[in-house]
């Protein structure tokens, strides 16, 4: 990045690149974390659209639910932590190769209200079918959104101080689990948005706060705190050691924190008939909001994947990179994709009872998004080469 002579940069924030020095590349290992997230999502929403009519609980109902499909679902448990932890580093990484804070901020801010505006229009449109739905749900492309608004502020604080509210969000939230206000009650809309499940009126129906937001503003600032670990002079080893630590930390904690079956998540987990009941009731994790043993069991093996990504070679990757490196053209595409099938499919007759498309097995969720993937992989390779070449700053948001 070329700095106009006698431009202001912030005092506190990274150098930025001197006149005539390359960009810094994009770092493969990120992409292909995020590709594989992106794909353990496409799973998810292939049983949405699918195999809806065998719903699932949050926390799942082991007693109602095979373990196959509790498994599939418990997959996608790993996606919207590890996607929000990496856009907080990736935002800091914004912020090195721009050089100042006002510039990190204000893209943050830009792309957290694009956001919001896409998942109340396109992303609800594919789910409902309709632009004003009786049900406007609020689910994870707002709670990125609202959170890369809140990092815009955050990331103004000190570093150890910005640490210390990530994790106090992250960790301390679930001893607000009982507040609990009525529809009726001052400040319930606020708190529906921020960490109570629940519905705030619209003139036309009804919105779904599915994703409250506190604890991934909490997710997001953790992640912009890694973004010194990427620093130019860091050793790449330095950083491995580091990120092993800090995911070995989050797991011995997940650990103890729900060996305890106290604080840490609401619905404790109980003995089972059997090691394999009680394991799968240990894991039975609340993602609504995601509690302190959710976000601990899943982050940790986010770092962990993030370092082995690091060691291998970029070719093997490359792939997962491809998926990950323009996701949220992934994510339109895909569930348009899906919406075209289900009602194609309806349309021919295929519908089961419910009006919707149904198949018979778990298995056959996996199936489907296997060949999705296969399917929308060249469109994905398209629009990364296309961002990587073109000059309009709007493939970015992409």
């Amino acid at each position: 990045m070329r700095v106009r002579p006698g431009a202001a940069t912030d005092a506190s924030a990274p150098a930025p690149i001197a006149a005539g020095a390359a960009p810094r590349a994009r770092i493969g290992a990120i992409d292909a974390l995020r590709g594989l997230v992106m794909l353990l999502m496409l799973v998810d929403h292939a049983r949405e659209f699918f195999y809806l009519h065998a719903q699932v609980s949050d926390p799942v109902n082991l007693a109602a639910t095979p373990p196959g499909l509790f498994l599939t679902r418990a997959a996608s448990h790993f996606c919207a932590p590890v996607f929000l932890l990496l856009t907080g580093l990736s935002a800091s990484l914004y912020g090195q190769k721009h050089g100042s804070r006002t510039a990190t901020s204000a893209f943050l801010l830009k792309r957290g209200l694009f956001l919001v505006a896409l998942e109340v229009t396109l992303v609800n449109l594919a789910w409902t079918r309709a632009l004003l739905p009786p049900v406007l749900y609020l689910q994870v492309i707002w709670a990125i959104g609202l959170s890369m608004m809140a990092l815009a502020a955050l990331l103004w604080l000190p570093r150890p101080a910005l640490i210390g509210v990530g994790l106090a969000i992250m960790l301390g939230h679930n001893a607000l689990d009982g507040l609990v206000l009525a529809p009726d009650q001052p400040g319930y809309a606020l708190w529906a948005v921020l960490h109570q499940r629940g519905l705030i009126p619209l003139p036309w129906g009804v919105a779904r706060t599915s994703y409250p937001v506190l604890p991934w503003i909490g997710v997001i600032a953790a992640g912009y705190a890694l973004g010194p670990l990427y620093g130019a002079g860091v050793d790449p080893a330095t950083r491995r050691r580091s990120l092993v630590a800090l995911g070995l930390a989050s797991l011995v904690a997940f650990l103890i924190l729900r060996g305890l079956n106290g604080y840490g998540d609401p619905h404790p987990w109980q003995a089972g008939k059997d090691w394999g009941a009680e394991a799968l009731s240990f894991v039975n994790l609340t993602k609504y909001p995601p509690s302190a043993d959710f976000l601990l069991a899943t982050l940790g093996p986010g770092l962990l994947l993030l370092v082995e990504f690091e060691r291998l070679p970029e070719h093997r990757l490359r792939w997962l990179a491809t998926f990950g490196g323009a996701p949220l053209f992934f994510y339109l595409l895909h569930l348009w994709v899906l919406r075209g099938i289900h009602d194609g499919l309806a349309a021919l007759g295929l519908a089961g009872p419910s009006g919707r498309v149904e198949i018979g097995a778990p298995w056959q969720i996996w199936l489907i998004a296997a060949a999705l993937a296969l399917v929308l992989y060249p469109a994905c390779r398209w629009m990364v080469r296309l961002k990587r070449r073109s000059r309009w700053r709007g493939l970015s948001y992409l």
